[in-house]
Formats: structure tokens, C-alpha cells, sequence
């Protein structure tokens, strides 16, 4: 087993936001979708991110920032080090890492 901290930006809008910090065990090859789905489970129900469908890289529900940079958590990995969490800048933020991707009026 491999260990990864991972410091999660958190709040919502007009919130200052925060940094949590979580310790996580996994497995190579797991997704960072696939840690942040079990955080969800094990350590912290309230924590909010989007996701459509797991390894397809299709959605593109679960961008967000890692390290500062643009990626889908279904296809980023988890690395045994500190990653850095935050939702994607320049659009508008539901709570934690779930930001609004489409205009409303691109939505069904």
C-alpha cells in the first residue's frame, strides 16, 4: 500500500476558502476520482466534486486543478506525495472542488 496526502480546497461561494488535508492509502493505478470517491464514503460525506463516469474520460465532469494544473480525476493518478486539490479557476463554484461547467443555457 502507497500513501498520498492530498490538501483539498474547500468552501463554497462567497466563503473564504480552506485547505483540508486527508492521508490516503491506495493502490497503483488508482484514479485520483477513485481516492477522492472513497474520502467521500470513509472521512467526509460533505466533501463535493463532480463526476459523470469513471476512466472514460468523456464527460469531463471531474476537471479540476492538480498542482495548479487543469485535469480529469478519472485518468489523473494518485502519486505517493502531497497533491493539491482546487477547483477549476474561471468558472463559477458550486462548493469545494464542483465547479460549473456549462452555461445554463448549454444545459438540458
Amino acid at each position: 500500500m502507497m500513501r498520498a496526502t492530498l490538501h483539498i480546497q474547500r468552501g463554497a461561494p462567497g466563503e473564504a476558502p480552506r485547505e483540508e488535508r486527508f492521508e490516503l492509502d491506495f493502490e497503483p493505478g488508482e484514479s485520483v476520482l477513485d481516492g477522492l470517491r472513497r474520502l467521500r464514503v470513509s472521512a467526509d460525506a460533505t466533501l463535493a466534486f463532480r463526476y459523470a463516469c469513471l476512466n472514460a474520460n468523456a464527460c469531463k465532469e471531474c476537471m479540476m486543478l492538480l498542482d495548479g494544473r487543469v485535469i480529469y480525476a478519472c485518468t489523473a493518478r494518485l502519486e505517493p506525495r502531497e497533491m493539491r486539490l482546487g477547483p477549476l479557476p474561471n468558472k463559477p463554484l458550486l462548493r469545494d472542488l464542483a465547479t460549473l461547467l456549462a452555461p445554463p443555457d448549454e444545459r438540458l
